[in-house]
């Protein structure tokens, strides 16, 4: 194990991620956040939880299970010992996560009328309620099946069954039914056994909604039923209707069960196992991607309060081992609780916040002509996102456009920019889309996307082997004057309406060409192009060719401006740092005496403020309302500043193994804008967490300076540039 790899220089990946996960939880922990919104973001951490399960903590398994050699994570770490270190963290957070719902949020829910009630608490109206809502609506989606299995018997044998058993879908819950025999049936139990057998009836949500509303009954004797507003989980719901699910046994005590499964059957961070052609690529996808919900188990989450009958029965009959189990509470998929109902108490959310119009874009008659005249940022999801399908569906219908390029990643559902795209390729227009098709979780509607644009003749393109393609571009060319000049539109974010409500990023529309002939060669190169397989780059930086190379020499020259004794600097701000190299060169900046800020919202493995090794590092997380998604990297460069944004974290994957664009920002009215932003973000007192060398997760020190919270007063600050 070499010194860059060991535990004190670097913090481990997965661990620094269920940190990030823990700041997650403080949000909903603090009082300060509106009461609906703190039940989010534990739907959030839940949500967190599942994906890092199903792709993280499977990919550690099947290193362990390919031997020791084939193990090791980049930081050189044994994976039975992270798993172990994982497990720990993820009991504590989530006993910290009951803590939080049971002791805090649903008493603060209570005193505002709005109870969730257990099928304990149900008054006989309210039950007779339920059960006719079961009948109605949920009865005809059950599956209940007795599970092909001898129980244990009261001398606490393992049990037998055969291999034969119910196929459990990815992330469903369940419910696993104690089953006794009825005893004026006169049935006995199979083999003499003295326990129950179990059966096993699924949720049905979706289709359904996980909450169900019921009416009060004022003359209830227990005080939740008697609120103004009652809810009840669906699998409480469920669990009043047991007996007659199962005909001839009489149902025991029952338990809520879950079973996520590996994502990454399908997934890879590169395309090599998969075939050049692209049409064979495009159907082993579509093959694979139909198998991933049958991938193996990477968590079995169970009610603690099971007995360990029901666990050996369980593991016996779904072929699991000790380490699928981890124990959980009493209800499982708590992600729904995005989805609890809201009553109409507004009050009790954030104060709406509509995306502000662009100060000169969103009046402007002209997008095209508009950003052929100067530069302009926007910033979603403060601004409107509204210029750039603009920017889109201008170019679509503009006689004078001749072509029209983007890249896709992860597009909306009903994406207005696709749609511009489908019409000008059915009017004419070349249209060249690149649609990854391996992004993970949206492999299908990106195939869709594809297809679609395919059939209305656009050129559609997946890449090389080898490489995801995850940069964020649009390039329009426009025939002017005799000659062509192009539009781009640069970001640090998808290209997706949806998530442009929620996470906050940075776009460039620019018609500079020092940067869209730059573009038009990124294009080039991703769609096959001839004369385009190697280009090389005037200003951007482009994975996995040059963004490496161009981010170490910025650093090498604030490294050389401190040995001379002059000032070096550098904000970076990304969603990740983990890069063991790119960490080994903010340390050696830090040696030289060089500031190093680092603004990371997700994991983080360098250890700031260690003595010898990173004492000139420091290093911040922003947890807030919106998802702080952008990449900003600012240099100080001898006072010269240079300023990038960038679609690409400081991962190996994203600098060595995609191709990502980072751009830089050459208008200094623009710079000037952007460095605003910034520095609201090095400032935030109220939503801003110390990332420490152990990554406790403490709040920065206020101090005596008014309090900032940075996505508040980005709000504020864009806001008054419209007055």
């Amino acid at each position: 194990m070499s010194d860059t790899q060991t535990p004190l220089r670097v913090f481990d990946r997965e661990l620094s991620w269920l940190q990030f996960n823990a700041r997650v939880l403080q949000e909903a922990e603090d009082a300060r956040t509106p009461l609906f919104d703190r039940l989010f973001f534990l739907a959030v951490w839940s949500s967190n939880l599942d994906e890092f399960f199903r792709v993280r903590v499977a990919s550690l398994r099947t290193r362990l299970r390919l031997g020791a050699s084939a193990g090791r994570g980049h930081e050189g770490d044994d994976p039975a010992r992270v798993l172990r270190a994982i497990y720990a963290r993820v009991t504590e957070q989530q006993d910290r996560f009951g803590r939080i719902l049971r002791g805090a949020l649903l008493p603060a829910l209570e005193a505002e009328g709005i109870a969730l009630l257990s099928e304990r608490h149900l008054s006989e109206r309210q039950r007779a309620f339920v059960e006719a809502y079961v009948a109605e609506h949920v009865r005809s989606q059950l599956s209940p099946v007795v599970l092909p299995l001898h129980p244990v018997g009261g001398d606490g044998a393992e049990p037998t069954g055969p291999a034969a058993a119910p196929f459990l879908l990815n992330n469903r819950l369940y419910l696993v039914v104690e089953l006794w025999p009825r005893k004026d049936e006169g049935r006995s139990r199979p083999g003499g056994q003295s326990g129950p057998s179990y059966g096993l009836v699924d949720v049905p949500s979706p289709p359904l909604n996980r909450f169900v509303v019921l009416p009060t009954d004022p003359a209830a004797d227990s005080a939740l039923a008697r609120a103004p507003h009652p809810v009840l989980f669906l699998d409480d719901a469920v669990r009043t209707v047991l007996p007659d699910l199962f005909p001839g046994f009489e149902a025991g005590a029952a338990y809520a069960i879950k079973l996520s499964r590996d994502a990454e059957l399908i997934y890879r961070d590169s395309h090599d196992a998969f075939d050049e052609d692209e049409a064979v690529f495009r159907q082993q996808v579509e093959e694979a991607l139909a198998q991933r919900d049958r991938g193996i188990p990477s968590r079995f989450l169970y009610d603690a309060q099971a007995p360990f009958g029901l666990l050996a029965a369980l593991k016996t009959c779904f072929g699991l081992e000790d380490e699928d189990l981890v124990p959980g509470g009493r209800t499982h998929n708590l992600s729904d609780f995005a989805d609890f109902p809201r009553f109409g108490r507004d009050d009790l959310r954030f104060p709406p916040q509509s995306p502000l119009a662009h100060p000169t874009l969103s009046a402007a008659p002209s997008i095209l002509a508009a950003v052929r005249e100067r530069d302009h940022l926007i910033h979603p999801p403060y601004q409107s996102f509204q210029p750039v399908v603009r920017f889109v569906e201008e170019a679509a219908a503009d006689p004078d456009v001749t072509d029209l390029w983007i890249t896709l990643y992860r597009a909306a559902d009903d994406s207005a920019m696709v749609q511009a795209l489908l019409r000008a390729a059915e009017q004419g227009k070349r249209v060249h889309a690149c649609i990854e098709i391996m992004a993970r979780f949206d492999e299908a509607p990106n195939l869709k996307w594809a297809a679609a644009l395919e059939a209305a003749g656009a050129t559609v393109r997946y890449s090389y082997p080898g490489l995801k393609v995850h940069a964020k571009l649009m390039l329009a060319a426009r025939r002017e004057q005799g000659a062509t000049r192009h539009y781009a539109y640069l970001g640090t974010g998808n290209l997706n309406e949806k998530t442009a409500r929620v996470y906050a990023d940075h776009g460039l529309l620019t018609a500079d060409p020092r940067l869209t002939d730059d573009v038009r060669k990124v294009f080039g190169f991703l769609m096959h192009e001839r004369g385009y397989a190697s280009p090389t780059y005037d200003h951007v930086l482009v994975a996995p060719t040059t963004l490496r190379s161009g981010f170490e020499a910025l650093i090498a020259d604030e490294i050389a401006e401190a040995r001379a004794g002059r000032r070096g600097h550098m904000v970076l701000k990304m969603n990740a740092l983990e890069d063991a190299a790119m960490v080994e060169r903010l340390y050696e900046a830090s040696q030289a005496g060089v500031d190093v800020e680092l603004i990371c919202r997700g994991l983080c493995v360098a250890r700031p403020g260690v003595p010898g090794l990173s004492e000139h590092v420091q290093a911040r997380s922003i947890v807030g309302r919106y998802l702080e998604h952008a990449r900003v990297y600012d240099f100080f460069h001898g006072g010269e500043r240079r300023l990038y944004l960038s679609s690409a974290d400081w991962m190996h994957r994203n600098l060595s193994r995609r191709v990502e664009v980072a751009f830089p920002i050459l208008d200094a009215d623009c710079q000037a804008e952007l460095r605003t932003l910034l520095e609201f973000q090095r400032q935030d007192t109220e939503k801003a967490r110390v990332l420490d060398a152990a990554q406790r997760n403490r709040f920065v020190p206020k101090g005596d300076q008014a309090p900032v919270d940075a996505q508040r007063e980005t709000y504020r600050w864009l806001k008054a540039k419209l007055d």
